[in-house]
């Protein structure tokens, strides 16, 4: 596997050097040929990695220590590989929301390595039309529908794209109403979750957004900071369903929970030592530019915004949420 792979990286260095040779008109065909090589080389590498790590069990080991890059924003492919390498043939299809014109997302790689079936749904069209324009779509069993998402909506659009039942992986990140969309699904039932979660709101209270079905969150606040849910009020919900929180990835901004009858063989950390705190630098200031610091330094541009207790339902704001669920 490891050959085969030298050999299309080799030749992708042979296609880089003719793109720089050649005139504008067939450049675009040569780096759109060069792309697909190097993601041919990087998917044959994913699959040896991760029948290694199969192979080789070790109740050691964190989530973390299984992350690897191919087509997710983090690390999250390799996570996503290990534990659905324990998915039944059967149940291997997945629903992904919030992945835009899916040139990153974490079910791409399950897609065209794996050959799961999926539905993508994503807020904006033109990233579903780009998403449909590409070349090579047809080889995978792919629906992939525009749609805004609400708690009202999200069971009858994955009914009436014929999902149902168990599937293998729901991947939820939508930036604002993450817990409440995923509160309200009822039509399926993942056997493993992944769920952005926003780590400024810390491992101890159980807190959400207010539900807005109109939410967006560059405008509801300029900082960009508030949205989503803390990973205690996703854990939360998680239980209900008997799924287990396994872990965070190293970003600090996704979480995974995985069904009680799954056999992955990860140990089961507690909300405090599974809780990974972002290090990205997302914060914006007023004018729309990036602040360059960490979102926990910036806290003070949203602490007297409210969220919701997902367990007792009071609001309060995020700093008195906090102080009373400091432990």
């Amino acid at each position: 596997m490891a050959k085969i792979a030298m050999q299309l990286l080799s030749k992708l260095k042979r296609k880089a050097k003719h793109l720089m040779m050649e005139n504008t008109t067939n450049s675009q065909n040569s780096f759109e040929a060069m792309t697909n090589i190097l993601e041919r080389s990087m998917i044959l590498q994913s699959s040896s990695i991760t029948s290694c790590q199969k192979s080789k069990p070790d109740s050691s080991k964190t989530l973390e220590d299984f992350e690897y890059k191919v087509f997710s924003q983090f690390g999250d492919d390799g996570i996503i590989s290990y534990l659905t390498s324990f998915v039944q043939k059967e149940q291997r299809t997945f629903i992904e929301f919030g992945a835009e014109d899916y040139t990153e997302a974490n079910t791409r790689l399950l897609l065209e390595r794996d050959n799961w079936s999926g539905l993508i749904i994503d807020g904006s069209a033109e990233n579903i039309v780009r998403l449909k324009s590409r070349h090579d779509l047809w080889r995978y069993d792919l629906t992939a529908i525009d749609a805004f998402i609400t708690r009202d909506n999200i069971n009858s659009i994955i009914s009436a794209n014929h999902f149902d039942g168990q599937i293998g992986l729901l991947s939820i990140d939508i930036d604002g109403n993450d817990y409440w969309i995923w509160d309200a699904i009822s039509v399926v039932k993942p056997l493993i979750v992944v769920c952005e979660y926003n780590s400024i709101f810390g491992p101890d209270a159980p807190i959400s957004v207010p539900y807005d079905p109109q939410f967006v969150r560059s405008s509801k606040h300029f900082s960009h900071l508030y949205a989503g849910a803390s990973l205690r009020a996703l854990d939360h919900l998680a239980r209900q369903r008997n799924l287990q929180f396994v872990g965070c990835n190293r970003a600090g901004n996704n979480a995974y929970f995985v069904h009680g009858s799954l056999n992955h063989g990860i140990p089961l950390p507690s909300i405090a030592d599974g809780f990974v705190a972002s290090r990205f630098l997302e914060a914006r200031d007023a004018n729309g530019d990036l602040m360059l610091k960490t979102s926990h330094k910036c806290m003070n541009l949203i602490e007297d915004l409210p969220v919701v207790d997902v367990i007792n339902g009071t609001t309060l704001s995020i700093k008195e949420s906090l102080v009373a669920n400091y432990s």
